[in-house]
């Protein structure tokens, strides 16, 4: 393992101990890789994802041509609010997931709230 995978590790262990989504507020969990970027929402009580989002959605997919990763990030913020607030969520609690909070996390957090979501 590199050491940057062991800091996140480190990091999101030490978030999750504090942040845990409930059918109230279930959480937004965010995951980057090189190339995407996913969005779940997740009600921890029940183990259930109920809403989730990513640059492979088939709504983004075609739309995603020539845009930049944080370009792509705000599109998938902006969808994952969208697919929320249609199923009548509209508070949850962000889980950035052991990642620093700027570029596509914060791209895709502020897009999220812009499109409704309350964190």
């Amino acid at each position: 393992m590199g050491s940057s995978l062991i800091g996140r590790a480190r990091r999101k262990l030490r978030i999750r101990t504090k942040i845990s989504g409930s059918t109230e507020r279930p959480r937004l969990s965010v995951f980057r890789s090189g190339r995407h970027v996913y969005a779940q929402v997740v009600n921890d009580a029940d183990g259930r994802t109920l809403a989730a989002a990513s640059t492979l959605s088939r709504d983004l997919k075609s739309t995603l041509d020539d845009d930049k990763k944080t370009d792509a990030a705000k599109k998938v913020g902006a969808l994952i609010a969208k697919i929320c607030l249609e199923k009548k969520i509209d508070k949850v609690v962000f889980d950035r997931n052991g990642y620093l909070y700027h570029g596509r996390i914060k791209a895709l957090a502020d897009a999220a709230r812009e499109a409704g979501l309350k964190f």
